[in-house]
């Protein structure tokens, strides 16, 4: 609501009563004063008011797409994203990769660009987590020749020019408001990002010619209560036990009305607690080994029968080729400008380790790997959306993806560690 909506149309405007009478003309000369200045002082008031409710800076009919640290003219940016989308040949993808700064969003691009593949990468550089960490990311995207564009899914005038630039043929939904604890402070961001953004890249999507296909990241998370084992695509999805989850379950859902009513071909893809080099800071692997390597005590939860809570920890190499699989096993969307032309693909599937290990078994890899005894602290698992375990049962990617995960926890930490020595140590030497 502006601010000048409770400013009345006609402000200013001074009615003399009728049932009063001046006759001298030193008292019409005062009341033309009077009303010269109270015009002229409302008039002052509202040109004020209007300023404060402008944005900024006026609008303009040609966005100035923002590359990230610097902000490109339409023109320039337009030729940047052309060349980012194009493939090495003619059998090529063109993909977009929303979240493309992000942990999963960083090694899915890579890993298209590197084989050939034609990739725009989008992102909004939110707070959530320190930005420096996706500014790195996005140094490391631009070396390989990704280009970002800054900006939200929910900006759907951004979408729509990007669209109009370029004619994906599919789309990776990496973008999303991750975390189950941090849903309790900003739940609002869960729903801006998980279902508003989608929907609004949906929309965009369907009114492709010809539509992109889609893959998108759903989560784990959407098992909430279920203490069936192993989570199984099949199983129950309607008991979340967080607000990221219950976003990620509505994600699913509005995937299927937009499958059956426009003909989006769409993939939705559970990724079971992923870990590895250039990770969340937020993610329990992380924040474990920057406490451990200061000396501070971290908290170990157990369950309420005094059991070791327990994850599925998937290496991200292995995600990256569980993406890459679901997208090349994508079929095309069957609509075209919003119409429907006949049944389309909808898929969902598990990408994890398949298994599970205590979190207590994860302290003790890295003390080995850091050669650092962890201080602890054990407490009960809080109500904050946090569940036991999980436990993926990945049959159906490994028959229909040809996804094999091949990294034990281990000689994933491993790897993590030595990313982390060498990112920080450097970011030191730097900021020294």
């Amino acid at each position: 609501m502006s601010h000048l909506d409770n400013i009345p149309s006609t402000p200013g405007k001074y009615k003399p009563d009728k049932a009063f009478r001046f006759n001298s003309s030193a008292a019409s000369s005062s009341l033309s004063k009077l009303t010269l200045y109270s015009t002229l002082f409302l008039s002052v008031l509202l040109v004020f008011l209007l300023l404060l409710s402008s944005p900024s800076s006026p609008p303009s009919t040609r966005r100035q797409l923002s590359t990230g640290s610097h902000h490109t003219p339409l023109s320039l940016s337009h030729k940047l994203i052309r060349k980012s989308a194009r493939p090495r040949s003619t059998t090529g993808h063109t993909v977009l990769v929303t979240g493309a700064a992000g942990f999963v969003g960083t090694h899915v691009s890579l890993a298209l660009k590197r084989r050939g593949d034609g990739v725009l990468g989008l992102d909004n550089f939110n707070h959530y987590y320190d930005p420096t960490l996706k500014r790195a990311r996005q140094k490391i995207l631009e070396k390989a020749g990704v280009f970002i564009v800054e900006g939200d899914i929910n900006d759907k005038g951004l979408l729509q020019q990007l669209f109009d630039a370029v004619l994906f043929t599919h789309v990776m939904h990496l973008a999303a408001q991750a975390g189950v604890r941090y849903a309790m402070q900003n739940p609002g961001s869960y729903v801006h990002s998980n279902i508003a953004g989608f929907v609004n890249l949906l929309e965009v999507s369907k009114s492709a010619n010809p539509q992109p296909a889609i893959i998108w990241a759903s989560s784990s998370s959407v098992y909430g209560l279920n203490s069936k084992v192993l989570f199984s695509e099949k199983d129950r999805t309607d008991q979340p036990a967080s607000l990221y989850a219950a976003t990620k379950k509505a994600g699913e859902e509005i995937a299927h009305t937009y499958n059956h009513i426009y003909g989006l071909s769409i993939t939705g893809l559970r990724f079971f607690t992923v870990y590895g080099p250039w990770g969340r800071p937020d993610m329990t692997y992380f924040f474990f080994t920057k406490d451990i390597m200061k000396g501070k005590t971290i908290t170990v939860y157990e369950s309420p029968d005094k059991g070791s809570v327990a994850r599925d920890f998937t290496y991200i190499d292995d995600i990256v080729k569980g993406c890459l699989g679901a997208l090349d096993t994508a079929k095309k969307s069957t609509g075209s400008g919003g119409k429907k032309r006949g049944p389309a693909q909808l898929r969902i599937f598990n990408l994890g380790n398949t298994s599970p290990v205590p979190v207590s078994t994860l302290v003790s890899i890295l003390e080995k790997i850091l050669k650092v005894k962890a201080k602890k602290k054990v407490m009960p698992l809080p109500r904050n959306g946090d569940v036991e375990f999980t436990h993926a049962n990945i049959t159906l990617a490994m028959t229909e993806l040809g996804y094999k995960p091949a990294t034990d926890l281990e000689a994933g930490l491993k790897k993590f560690v030595r990313w982390y020595l060498s990112f920080y140590s450097g970011s030191k030497k730097k900021s020294s």
